[in-house]
């Protein structure tokens, strides 16, 4: 992916958010936190008071248990959307112009219900994939091969391309060769 200076990244789950800025350019992405915040919530089990509540039938002598609500989960989720609610107001505020989110599918659906139609506007790719807790200097280059597949093979869709970068960086795939928009990966 072509990462411009000053594109803000942003790499989130339902508990922690890091903000880094490229400080780099295009050809050379170097990524700098800006900014970390974490919260801490404990399991589901730590959260509930008690078990689930019944509920009795209106007629007869029958009765269903209730469904437990999962308020790690609830938790997570507004997580989620107050990290996009920090970007709303980044965005309104002209700190950023390009923007890159990373994180696992729940979270980023969650960020999506919640984006605010200016931060809509300037995100440039997002990957599903959880990098909270990787060095920076990994996402770094999660993101140069990004780069490098996307240039090399325009026809491919983005989920694609993310599959096959994760490949690469996990050491899972040496070479791959990309012919009329299909990859092609050598066997072991």
């Amino acid at each position: 992916m072509n990462l411009p200076n000053n594109t803000l990244v942003l790499v989130a789950d339902g508990r922690k958010m890091l903000f880094l800025r490229n400080h780099g350019d295009a050809a050379q992405i170097d990524l700098r936190v800006e900014a970390y915040r974490a919260q801490d919530n404990p399991p589901n089990r730590d959260q509930a008071s008690d078990a689930p509540g019944r509920s009795f039938a209106s007629v007869g002598s029958r009765r269903s248990a209730m469904e437990e609500a999962d308020f790690h989960q609830i938790e997570e989720d507004r997580f989620a959307g107050e990290a996009a609610d920090l970007l709303r107001d980044r965005a309104l505020g002209g700190d950023f112009e390009k923007l890159v989110v990373v994180a696992p599918p729940h979270t980023l659906g969650e960020l999506r219900k919640h984006y605010h139609k200016e931060v809509s506007s300037r995100i440039i790719d997002e990957i599903n994939k959880d990098f909270t807790g990787r060095p920076i200097d990994e996402i770094e280059a999660a993101l140069n091969v990004s780069k490098h597949i996307k240039a090399s093979t325009p026809g491919l869709s983005r989920q694609y391309c993310w599959a096959v970068r994760i490949a690469l960086m996990e050491g899972e795939v040496a070479l791959c060769t990309a012919t009329h928009g299909k990859l092609t990966f050598p066997l072991r």
